[in-house]
């Protein structure tokens, strides 16, 4: 039985994020890279540095799919917490490197912006979703 419909939510998006990431990567960011300009390692890094994130979304999705059906809500509340605060954390980084970029591609970053502020909206209102604590004394 579905516990938190906000964290039930969060997990579908975080899951169809993480496989539309790596579908972005493969199909559009990353063919760009493969030209002789650019070194085998820097080519790596960002290969490896575009999966993480990926893997990340999809760890992130599994997790709130789990506590989406967790009887003791207070429990997995902390997890909630520190997922968004990564989340949040990751947008500063975007953000912030776009702003220090100076080319003016805050619109480019219009669509992450608007996701990553949904996201963790509906995990702030996960986290103020009160569970029902299980009886001890019950047999």
């Amino acid at each position: 039985m579905i516990k938190n419909y906000y964290y039930l939510i969060v997990g579908i998006l975080a899951i169809l994020f993480a496989f539309t990431h790596a579908l972005n990567g493969q199909t559009t960011v990353l063919p760009m890279l493969n030209v002789n300009a650019i070194e085998v390692n820097t080519r790596t890094i960002f290969f490896y540095v575009w999966h993480i994130i990926t893997t990340e979304n999809l760890i992130f999705g599994i997790a709130f799919l789990f506590m989406a059906f967790y009887k003791d809500l207070s429990k997995v509340r902390f997890a909630a917490w520190m997922i968004g605060i990564i989340m949040i954390a990751r947008w500063l980084v975007i953000f912030s490197s776009t702003l220090l970029a100076g080319n003016g591609g805050l619109k480019g970053i219009l669509v992450d912006s608007v996701a990553i502020i949904i996201y963790t909206g509906l995990i702030i209102l996960g986290t103020r979703v009160k569970g029902k604590i299980p009886d001890q004394n019950r047999i």
